[in-house]
C-alpha cells in the first residue's frame, strides 16, 4: 500500500517557530504571533478551530482563568484561527477573554505548523460548521530563544492539553532549566 499524502508535516520540538503575521481582532494591528508581549519572554500560541466549535469556546474561556498565572511565569498568550474578522466578532460574544485573538490564518500557515486541516461539514443532513478550511486544535509554547519548548497537535476537537498541567509544566521547566524534550529524531540535543 502506498503512503497517503498528507496536508502537513510534523513540527518538531526545538524548531524555531516561524514568523506568521496575522491581524489582531479589535485593534487593527498585524503582529507576528510568535512574539511575546507585555514584558514577557515566552509565548503560548493556542490554535483553535473557529467560532463554530463550542469546545473551542469553552477551552479559550478556561485559559482566561489562568492568564495571570501564565503572565507571572513570563508567558504571554495568543489565540489563533482561520476565521475572518466577522466570524471572530460573532464568536467574541461568547468569549470572556482578555488575551488577543489573531485571525485569518491561511492553509499555508497551517501546513507550516504541521497542523491537521479539516474540510467543514456542510452537506445536507450534517452539522454546518464554517465556510472555509480550518485547522484542528494545537498548542505551542515558544521559549525566549524563539524555539518550541512544548508542542501539542490534535486531529480532533476532543483532545486538548489540560491548561493547569501546561501551567505547572512551564513552571517546572523555567525553575529547573529543563531541556526541550522529544528532540532526538529532529537531530537536536539540548541536554
Amino acid at each position: 500500500m502506498k503512503p497517503k499524502l498528507t496536508s502537513s508535516f510534523k513540527f518538531n520540538p526545538g524548531d524555531e517557530f516561524p514568523e506568521i503575521r496575522l491581524p489582531i481582532f479589535n485593534n487593527g494591528k498585524t503582529v507576528d504571533i510568535r512574539t511575546p508581549q507585555k514584558g514577557t519572554d515566552w509565548r503560548m500560541v493556542i490554535i483553535y478551530r473557529g467560532q463554530h466549535c463550542p469546545l473551542c469556546t469553552t477551552y479559550l474561556n478556561e485559559i482566561e482563568k489562568y492568564k495571570d498565572d501564565f503572565i507571572k511565569l513570563g508567558v504571554d498568550i495568543i489565540a489563533v484561527s482561520a476565521d475572518d474578522m466577522v466570524q471572530v466578532d460573532e464568536h467574541s460574544k461568547k468569549l470572556s477573554i482578555t488575551y488577543p485573538i489573531a485571525h485569518g490564518m491561511k492553509v499555508g500557515h497551517m501546513m507550516q505548523l504541521g497542523l491537521y486541516i479539516s474540510t467543514p461539514l456542510s452537506a445536507p443532513n450534517t452539522m454546518s460548521e464554517t465556510d472555509h478550511l480550518f485547522s484542528e486544535p494545537a498548542l505551542f509554547v515558544i521559549n525566549a530563544e524563539g524555539r518550541v519548548q512544548i508542542v501539542e497537535v490534535s486531529n480532533a476537537p476532543f483532545a486538548r492539553p489540560d491548561i493547569n498541567s501546561i501551567l505547572s509544566g512551564i513552571k517546572f521547566i523555567r525553575e529547573h532549566n529543563y531541556p526541550i524534550r522529544g528532540t532526538y529524531n529532529s537531530g537536536l540535543y539540548y541536554g
